[in-house]
């Protein structure tokens, strides 16, 4: 492969969505193919319809293998998927499309695990059409961990120069609070030194989010912290990283502002996500570690109501791409 340009799998996610709409549109974008070769994994019919759908000018190369792709602005380069009919109606939310999406991924995972693509990105898919296709994973990360039989992997949001790590991800808040254990904290302090050392960071420091208001003041708003956030901490610290905390939430994203961190754990789901949302939605990228090669996706979903009518950026899009590119040489491998 081309070290300088990898090729990047791109799955069109819930062909009822604004997936492929997205997808396209990133790829009408000449930047796009100075930094990466983008192939789209997904139905043709669906693609064509986009393109057709917004006179993007664009056509499509359908190839077998990806080593045969053309790589060029312009030209679609695709692996057609024949699961689905270009006449499905946008919007819906059904067990075709969540079946549909589902092999687009297994797919890119096949090419990925085989070295024919250097990582992949992926648009979003529907957790309900997911659901009613009775495939048992709860999102993306859960899929390509199974698909990969990787035990352990860590989600990082990468946003202008924010990268924030999670302890869990789609647990409900309750079930959250019960994750924030010594032995969880710590492992992922350990894990997000690991991934951030990948990332070309020498001694990256790592802000560990508190989860009480005011870091538990003492105990007075909650014990966590000290039963379990500063024993995890200083253990990290023991073991050599450059880690620090409990910092309030309410004020340790700021630390990325004055380059007091490089990356900070959020403890939960919302935590970081409101975070991250908030200083640059549509440039939020999450990026899955700890596969045997680069995962990312935009951070939003499908998005139903705005379907087909040409109103989706995709300015996510073209980030999760470049930033699959960005890091694709570096984790070509398993934490």
């Amino acid at each position: 492969m081309e070290m300088n340009r990898p090729i990047i799998g791109i799955t069109i996610g819930d062909p009822c969505g604004i997936g492929p709409e997205i997808v396209v549109k990133a790829l009408a974008q000449s930047s796009i193919y100075e930094k990466v070769k983008p192939l789209i994994i997904g139905n043709r019919g669906i693609v064509q319809r986009e393109l057709d759908r917004m006179g993007l000018g664009l056509s499509i190369h359908e190839i077998g293998n990806p080593a045969l792709g053309r790589y060029k602005c312009g030209e679609l380069d695709l692996i057609h998927i024949n699961n689905i009919d270009m006449t499905i109606p946008y919007g819906r939310i059904c067990k075709e499309a969540g079946v549909a999406s589902f092999e687009y991924i297994e797919e890119a995972v096949r090419l990925a695990v085989a070295g024919k693509v250097d990582g992949v990105a992926t648009a979003p898919i529907n957790k309900e059409a997911i659901h009613m296709a009775g495939i048992p994973y709860i999102g993306h990360t859960e899929m390509f961990a199974g698909l990969t039989n990787t035990p352990s992997v860590l989600t990082m949001f990468h946003v202008n120069k924010m990268r924030i790590f999670f302890l869990s991800r789609h647990l409900s808040l309750a079930k959250a609070v019960e994750y924030v254990t010594y032995d969880n904290v710590l492992r992922t302090i350990l894990q997000s030194d690991t991934a951030m050392k990948l990332l070309g960071y020498d001694s990256p420091k790592i802000a560990v989010a508190a989860l009480n208001p005011h870091g538990g003041d003492n105990g007075i708003c909650g014990e966590e912290e000290i039963n379990v956030l500063i024993p995890a901490v200083k253990t990290a610290i023991e073991q050599g990283v450059n880690a620090f905390g409990p910092v309030p939430a309410d004020s340790v994203f700021l630390l990325f502002e004055s380059d007091k961190c490089d990356a900070v754990l959020s403890l939960y789901h919302d935590q970081g996500h409101i975070a991250a949302k908030v200083h640059d939605f549509l440039r939020t990228v999450s990026v899955t570690i700890g596969l045997p090669f680069v995962r990312t996706s935009v951070d939003h979903g499908t998005a139903m109501d705005i379907a087909g009518k040409g109103q989706a950026s995709s300015i996510s899009m073209e980030e999760s791409i470049l930033v699959t590119g960005l890091y694709a040489p570096s984790l070509r491998k398993s934490l």
